[in-house]
């Protein structure tokens, strides 16, 4: 009996377990870095399940024998395991493309669907297994080549419609995500990887159509290629986690007194996708609706346009506000915004108190070196 396929996927499943494990504790460890704890927890629960359970799950299906049944209930745990990280994935890459949304259509629609596929495989003989040769020892590895997982015609219909229309679902998010990113290096990493998830899923269709082994085995090989790129670049760029849903415009901060200590443009104006008509007003009277609010317990904290939200930060204690302007208010942003301030008051503590006199000459030039604050704290919009 030839184990050299045998031998190889275990190799590989050694490497994805020992990856996914230090993924998850490089998550866990800084999980401050992903922008929220939610983002950090549902890419240590994808991690969990894809690289660790059903690896494992898939492994024990086809490379050991243990007997008929139990291998066949291993192969379809490994499934169900499957599609509930395809569901996970999901609402990353709803994530990653709007924060914290979650569309009703498709999400319902996949979720109906891995309904169906459970139901379809909770049926006698959904799936069968067939071996070539006599039959082995109990415990025994396997030439992957000999263990065929044939589907029944129900299952496979459902198997194949859910894995086909979530792969496109993340074709599609990948390209949206691609082309709204300032920085296509941003987001090239997610597009390419997903267009490799793509050709593994091709090769897992072949197999339940073709049912030639080779297709499952290429199938798991790119899938963990696939994996292991995934998890670096969640280790090496946490950040990829909240920069690809938010957009950050502008950073100003206004003084008590109405009078603008700094403004910084993110971009050009044409890519700042404000409304010109509403944002001239806007800002004419900014710095009387700050000065208004800026010492009383009822303050605006947002002002919301059609395509932008402007946030604003007070520092009572200062005396001024710190103005954002973004597609959307979230949790990202005011982390962003507190970072910045909390920098910012450490640095021009004593020149703040001393113009909270409003009888007092502002200087603003010596605020005129906010830049490097900025590129610290916003450098990945800028």
């Amino acid at each position: 009996m030839n184990y050299t396929i045998s031998t190889s996927l275990i190799i590989g499943y050694f490497l994805i377990f020992i990856l996914s494990t230090y993924t998850i504790i490089q998550i866990f460890k800084h999980r401050n870095k992903y922008g929220t704890e939610l983002i950090a927890y549902l890419n240590i629960a994808n991690t969990f399940i894809a690289g660790i359970l059903y690896s494992t799950f898939f492994i024990f299906s086809v490379v050991i024998f243990i007997s008929y049944d139990v291998n066949i209930l291993l192969w379809k745990i490994s499934l169900v395991t499957g599609f509930i990280t395809l569901l996970i994935t999901s609402i990353i890459y709803s994530f990653f493309n709007e924060y914290k949304k979650i569309k009703p259509f498709p999400f319902i629609y996949f979720t109906l669907l891995f309904g169906l596929l459970v139901g379809a495989l909770a049926t006698p003989d959904s799936i069968t297994l067939t071996l070539n040769g006599p039959l082995p020892p109990m415990f025994s590895i396997m030439d992957p080549t000999n263990m065929y997982f044939e589907f029944s015609f129900a299952t496979s219909i459902v198997f194949i419609l859910f894995e086909l229309f979530i792969t496109i679902n993340f074709l599609y998010i990948a390209v949206i995500i691609y082309n709204k990113t300032k920085n296509k290096n941003d987001s090239s990493t997610l597009f390419l990887n997903t267009l490799v998830y793509s050709i593994s899923v091709i090769m897992l269709l072949l197999y339940i159509t073709v049912q030639e082994t080779i297709y499952r085995e290429i199938y798991i090989v790119i899938l963990w290629g696939s994996s292991f790129a995934y998890y670096i670049m969640l280790i090496k760029k946490p950040e990829m986690s909240f920069i690809l849903p938010n957009r950050i415009y502008s950073v100003n901060i206004y003084h008590k007194s109405g009078i603008v200590l700094y403004s910084y443009n993110f971009g050009d104006a044409t890519d700042n996708k404000i409304e010109s008509a509403r944002w001239g007003t806007i800002l004419i009277g900014l710095n009387h609706i700050l000065s208004e609010f800026i010492d009383k317990t009822d303050k605006i904290d947002v002002i919301q346009t059609k395509k932008s939200d402007i946030v604003v930060r007070y520092e009572n204690d200062y005396g001024y506000a710190l103005v954002v302007i973004t597609n959307q208010k979230n949790e990202i942003i005011e982390n962003l915004m507190l970072g910045f301030s909390n920098d910012f008051n450490s640095k021009y503590k004593l020149k703040l108190l001393d113009i909270q006199d409003l009888n007092r000459l502002i200087d603003i030039k010596k605020f005129a070196n906010i830049n490097k604050l900025v590129k610290k704290h916003f450098h990945l919009y800028i």
